[in-house]
């Protein structure tokens, strides 16, 4: 089997070399693009049989191309960048690998929340985290490592999550918590980690932010997609006390800037996943799970059932 890993941002050298070993000593082809162009993602995928990207478009176009196809893997856990319907139409199975950068997201969002309540560092005094409240809204793999930071820190943590049941919160000392209105109210640091999905899309913006105590910071390293722009804009220019940091630059960042360049901050790129382990992590376990569909069959990690 041909498997080909087309990356507009390549893996570490490191991570490329693994990927080969598992690919070859399970007897498949390893095929390599990197920082290649649309129409040579198009040609590349004509003989591929898998595919391993990270942030790439994978389209109609691209499914089109790629007769052989039989399985794609997102090395991270989003996976909005790739057209799950058409791929199931296609009889394609589409993969993410789960877990494997939640560690680094989770470090990146206190990166940004300590650099923020210490007006970065621009030498006045800021506040410290301690004793401090933390929601959290999804309670996954990135919103578990975030919870065990903050107890690091020694804030009080809950988290909405209404797939999981509150015995699992409670057995990792989160609090569960049952309304968004209620997380959003009862604690100063709010970070966000739903996928962009039909129902998540814009859906976070003036309503809940406003509820928000005062010194408030919305903290957001999941996708810009889930955000109302327009109406974050609005509750931010009311509001002067509010904050709101992202590891994605939004759309109207301009306007975001406008009100106060001290009250958001932007990553020039999607950062969280930027870590020499996280991207090992993750380009491993993409080839393991081909390498094991190809094998067993095994579909675990299958996102368009």
């Amino acid at each position: 089997m041909k498997i080909l890993v087309a990356t507009e941002k390549p893996f570490a050298p490191v991570a490329v070399e693994g990927i080969r070993k598992i690919v070859e000593e399970s007897g498949n082809e390893l095929a390599l693009l990197e920082r290649g162009s649309r129409a040579d993602l198009l040609s590349a995928v004509a003989d591929a049989e898998a595919l391993i990207v990270r942030s790439d478009i994978i389209d109609r176009d691209v499914l089109d191309a790629a007769p052989k196809l039989r399985i794609v893997v997102r090395a991270g856990a989003g996976v909005d960048n790739i057209d799950l319907a058409y791929a199931r139409e296609k009889a394609v199975v589409v993969m993410n690998t789960p877990g494997q950068n939640a560690n680094a997201v989770a470090e990146l969002v206190f990166g940004m929340l300590v650099s923020m309540a210490r007006n970065r560092f621009d030498g006045t005094s800021g506040f410290e985290l301690k004793g401090k409240r933390l929601g959290l809204q999804a309670y996954g793999q990135v919103g578990r490592n975030v919870a065990r930071i903050a107890k690091g820190f020694g804030m009080e943590v809950s988290a909405y999550d209404p797939y999981l049941d509150d015995s699992v919160l409670t057995a990792e000392g989160v609090t569960p918590v049952h309304d968004l209105h209620e997380l959003y109210s009862n604690n100063r640091f709010v970070s966000l980690h739903i996928p962009a999905t039909p129902d998540t899309r814009g859906s976070i913006g003036r309503d809940l932010v406003a509820l928000m105590p005062k010194g408030g910071i919305l903290i957001n390293t999941a996708r810009k997609e889930i955000i109302d722009e327009a109406s974050l804009l609005d509750i931010l220019a009311e509001r002067t006390d509010l904050m709101y940091i992202a590891d994605v630059k939004p759309d109207r960042e301009a306007d975001f800037l406008a009100l106060d360049a001290k009250r958001v901050m932007f990553t020039p790129k999607k950062m969280g996943a930027q870590t020499a382990e996280a991207n090992i992590n993750a380009g491993l376990a993409a080839a393991r799970q081909i390498v094991d569909y190809f094998t067993t069959g095994n579909e675990r990690f299958r996102v368009n059932r």
